[in-house]
Order: structure tokens, then C-alpha cells, then sequence
């Protein structure tokens, strides 16, 4: 029998996810002279639906173009099959002869492969391939996506600082990362001394109080004349609810499908603008909700980044040939290379951001945190020290 790979993209897009694609598309080819390559149009979604794309022959220069596209070529869904949604999903791939699935995603997309293979009885191989600008798979050094978005969140504070050494004041941006804080630690990644933004830095791992942020606001302004601030969507208090949930009132608090908050709109930012003109009146403030804006940015894919997940697609390939399980992008000895680990170690978990990754008595990153981001995103930039 000839062999049939389909391949998905689920979750949220990122500038390198069409890599993994490519990379993957390209590396059956290779392997594989004849097999069948078909596309999931939203994900699972398209899959359950009988709503394929025929990759087979899509010459590989447009392979090329759409893997240096930001965003999912084949669309994506946030679909989390039970079992039911998961029985649909293997009849129908069944009926297109399928002997490899993968999937291209974060836990979530991992969740659904390890349902998948429990139910297969072992005719198809479930390949899990790495996406997430989260960095929140564990068994990964980073992800695919990361260090894109990273790279959009430590320009954006770097000239964030600029701004406000000119013009001082009080600044907070709204990162993504709903459990996990690497995101927002990537705002310091270009850091350049004690005196550089960002001044404080808040995330999910670490206890919020309204009284602290006050405070270290204040003395943080007192010390440099301004204060920029990195702060995760998901920073929750010591009672271990969203700061959302509890600076803004139920009745205006929005939930997606899943039930889960809405936490980087505008009522955040709202609450926490409220939280500043209350605790420090007459302060200029401002905050931003970066939102969606780093994850796909065209103008800020990362050449490594582009690399890894290309390669991470191929080698899902290679995960597939052995049975299946999910891709890790592991570091040692000094280079990155994908791996396979089980599904299991994967699912439905979250890595969470390292204790030592911040300073314990201060909301700032730590020296391990800011050589992490000295492998992954170096500086690019030399800064001239200001005239006034």
C-alpha cells in the first residue's frame, strides 16, 4: 500500500508554522517517491469534515513561498476532540487511507494525537509537530514560533524605553501567555544595563499583588524617572485567580468557547490603568495590549527560528517512520535538534517558566533567565547614550 500523510495546523498561527509544513511536505517527497501528502483545512475540523487540500504535486517553489509566509496556510481551529469528535476524525482517515497523521500544534494539538493513538489500535502513526509562541511544551528547550514572537516583544520594549527616557512616564505592555511567562521575560531579552526596560516584570508563575505593583512602580520611577513595565496576560493573584477576575467585574469578564477568560483585551488594560491613576494620581500611564501583533509578524521571522521548524516538520517525517510520538526541539552540546518523545509527556501539560528566572525579591529577570535569551535571541543593536 502507498503510503498517505495528512497534515494539520491547530491553535494560534505563528510567523513559522508554514515551515513545519513545508519541511514535512518535502521531506515525504524525499522519502517516499509516490506517497500522497493531503492538507487539513482547519485542522481536525477539516479532517472530521472530509475537507482536504492535495499537496501531492504543489511544485516546490510555491512549497517555498507559503513556508516563508507568516500565519496557517491550511487554516487552523481550536477543536479539542473528545472521543466521539476523535472517532470521526480516524473514520475519516481512514476512508483517504491514511498511514500517517500530523498534527502541528501546542499541548493541546499533542491531547488530540495521544487520544487519537489509544483509539487507532495502531494502523495509522501519530505525530505531534511542535508550535507555540508560548514556549510552554515540555520536553523542549523552545518551540517553533518562539523566538519570532520573542524577537517582536524585545524590539517593541527596546524602543519602548527609548521613548519614554524622552518623554517620561509610566508604561505597561500586555504580553501573551495565558500560564506561562517566556513571552513576557522576552521583553528584556535586549536589555542593556539595570537602568534599560523593562523596570518590572510580572507573570503567571509568580503571585500578583495590586499593593506590590504599586510600590515597586513607584520606587522604579523614583530610581530611573520612568517605569516600563512587561506584564503577562495571564498574571494571577495570590488567591489564584486571574488579576482579570479580580480588578474586573463578572458581568463585563468574556469567555471563548471553552470557557476560558478573555485576558489581553481591553478590559485588562482598562483595570490596570484604572489600578495606576488610583494608587499614583497626576502620573502619565499608558498600556498597551500587544495582543496578536507578535505572533505572526512578517517583519520580525527569525532565520533560526525559520530553520528549526522546517527541520522540525521533516523530522516528523522520521518521527512517523518509527511508530510516532512528538517532536521536541532539545539543546546540548551547543546546537538544537529535534528529538522524539513520547505523546504522553506532552499532552496536556504545560512548562511553566523557571523558578530562577526571576531575581526572588525583585520583578525583574535573573542572570539564567538573561542567558537563555542571549542563546536564543543576541543583541542586535549598539545604542548611542542620550545628550539631555
Amino acid at each position: 500500500m502507498s503510503e498517505t500523510f495528512v497534515i494539520a495546523q491547530g491553535g494560534g498561527p505563528t510567523a513559522v508554522i508554514n515551515q513545519t509544513l513545508a519541511g514535512a511536505t518535502l521531506e515525504v517527497r524525499k522519502r517516499y517517491p509516490g506517497a500522497r501528502v493531503l492538507g487539513a483545512k482547519h485542522g481536525v475540523r477539516g479532517i472530521r469534515a472530509g475537507n482536504f487540500v492535495d499537496l501531492t504535486a504543489l511544485p516546490e517553489q510555491q512549497l517555498r513561498l507559503i513556508a516563508a509566509t507568516p500565519s496557517a496556510a491550511l487554516g487552523s481551529t481550536r477543536d479539542k476532540p473528545d472521543a466521539a469528535y476523535c472517532e470521526a476524525i480516524l473514520k475519516s482517515l481512514r476512508e483517504v487511507g491514511a498511514t500517517a497523521f500530523i498534527n502541528i500544534g501546542g499541548n493541546d494539538t499533542a491531547g488530540t494525537q495521544q487520544i487519537l493513538v489509544e483509539a487507532a489500535g495502531g494502523d495509522i502513526a501519530f505525530v505531534h509537530a511542535p508550535k507555540t509562541i508560548d514556549n510552554d511544551l515540555v520536553e523542549s528547550d523552545h518551540t517553533p514560533g518562539f523566538i519570532s514572537a520573542a524577537e517582536f516583544i524585545a524590539g517593541a520594549f527596546l524602543s519602548i524605553d527609548l521613548d519614554f527616557r524622552a518623554l517620561p512616564g509610566i508604561y505597561v505592555g500586555i504580553v501573551m501567555g495565558r500560564h506561562a511567562g517566556f513571552l513576557t521575560t522576552a521583553a528584556a531579552a535586549w536589555q542593556h544595563d539595570e537602568a534599560s526596560a523593562p523596570h518590572l516584570v510580572y507573570v503567571p508563575e509568580r503571585a500578583f499583588s495590586a499593593k506590590r505593583f504599586i510600590d515597586d512602580v513607584r520606587e522604579a520611577q523614583s530610581r530611573h524617572g520612568r517605569c516600563i513595565i512587561a506584564m503577562s496576560e495571564g498574571v494571577t493573584g495570590e488567591d489564584g485567580r486571574t488579576v482579570v477576575e479580580n480588578l474586573v467585574s463578572a458581568d463585563r469578564l468574556e469567555r471563548d468557547a471553552h470557557g476560558n477568560i478573555r485576558l489581553s483585551g481591553g478590559e485588562l488594560g482598562m483595570a490596570i490603568e484604572q489600578l495606576l491613576r488610583d494608587g499614583l494620581p497626576g502620573a502619565r500611564a499608558r498600556v498597551d495590549t500587544f495582543g496578536y501583533l507578535p505572533r505572526g509578524n512578517i517583519a520580525t521571522t527569525n532565520a533560526t527560528d525559520a530553520q528549526e521548524a522546517f527541520e522540525a516538520g521533516a523530522f516528523a517525517v522520521e518521527t512517523a517512520a518509527r511508530g510516532g510520538g512528538s517532536v521536541a526541539l532539545q539543546y546540548a552540546d551547543g546546537s538544537t535538534r529535534p528529538q522524539i518523545v513520547p505523546l504522553a509527556s506532552v499532552a496536556g501539560k504545560t512548562r511553566h517558566l523557571p523558578h530562577d528566572f526571576l531575581e526572588p525579591e525583585r520583578n525583574r529577570i535573573s542572570a539564567p533567565c538573561r542567558a537563555y535569551f542571549e542563546r536564543l535571541l543576541p543583541k542586535r543593536f549598539t545604542l548611542a547614550d542620550p545628550l539631555a
